[in-house]
């Protein structure tokens, strides 16, 4: 109810209560800020997912009690304050926090750890990293390693590999850890707020400071920005969802499909075989029944397929 209100007034002009697009083209001067801000959250996701994969890789590698722990420790930071861990993390990074203190104290000159970009983007990182962890583990878990394992000895390279067989499987962890990391960093305002300058501010801080002068026509229609691109991320993500779990199904059944037609052609074999004995050993009756045995094991198979294991 508050965003539809938010978007209401977006689109109302502020005199008239009439509908209008004036808001929204009188933001072209927020543009840069906007393409700053995405641009930000989409680094920052994407580091998440270069750090995440390997440290969901080895914890999903380890033994249970130890997953368990690591695990743990993954989840830990999320029990305490956003803000606390927040201030942590500047804390480090100030001109004369630990970090800076440490390097002067070895007689060099201090590095700019904070107020710019990159600070904005670790920041992130810092922060968000365990949203991309936890998913990438769960899709990791549910790898069956004897398909690596066939890929590699029908000649493909580990890369190949990776590419065939791995990577199809942790797409859905990607899409949900991508999904929260993108969105939490694209609005978010206590990192933006304690690690930017002025010159990397980005839109949740803008509109903060618009805010403690005046509520404005222009704030809304920034507000309803950020609502629709946090919106598009999610339908996308939804679509690619809904169509990736069709995909899955469609192979589901093709493998049903083959094991059964398999199984089928084996049993065909294994009657006509066995016909062929009876008929070598001198028995005077041929089978006659030997469709029947096949329709019986097709049936058998087709009703129980999903239970066995080949």
């Amino acid at each position: 109810m508050p965003l539809a209100i938010v978007a209401y007034y977006a689109f109302t002009d502020a005199s008239t209560g009439e509908f209008t697009l004036a808001n929204l083209a009188n933001l072209g001067n927020y543009m840069p800020i906007l393409i700053k801000s995405i641009w930000l959250a989409l680094i920052s996701s994407l580091i998440c997912i270069v750090i995440g994969y390997p440290v969901a890789y080895f914890i999903a590698n380890c033994k249970e009690t130890t997953q368990r722990f690591l695990y743990m420790l993954v989840m830990l930071p999320m029990c305490i304050s956003f803000l606390l861990r927040t201030l942590a993390w500047v804390a480090l990074t100030e001109d004369t926090g630990i970090i800076n203190n440490f390097i002067t104290s070895l007689g060099l000159q201090p590095l700019p750890l904070i107020r710019n970009n990159g600070a904005v983007v670790l920041g992130m990182v810092y922060n968000y990293l365990p949203y991309m962890i936890m998913p990438l583990y769960t899709v990791i878990m549910k790898i069956d390693n004897r398909l690596i394992e066939a890929a590699l000895d029908l000649g493909c390279n580990p890369a190949q590999a990776f590419a065939k067989v791995v990577l199809p499987e942790i797409m859905p962890g990607i899409a949900a850890g991508f999904l929260l990391s993108v969105t939490y960093s694209f609005d978010d305002f206590a990192v933006s707020y304690f690690t930017s300058g002025s010159s990397s501010q980005t839109l949740s801080v803008v509109i903060y400071s618009m805010v403690k002068m005046k509520v404005s026509p222009e704030i809304n229609a920034l507000s309803t920005i950020m609502f629709a691109f946090v919106l598009i991320v999610l339908l996308h993500v939804n679509i690619y969802g809904s169509k990736n779990k069709n995909k899955k199904q469609e192979e589901n059944k093709m493998s049903k499909d083959l094991r059964i037609g398999v199984v089928g052609v084996g049993a065909i074999g294994r009657t006509h075989i066995e016909r062929i004995n009876h008929q070598l050993q001198g028995g005077k009756k041929p089978w006659r029944n030997e469709e029947g045995f096949v329709i019986m094991g097709m049936k058998y198979f087709l009703l129980n397929a999903d239970s066995l294991e080949f």
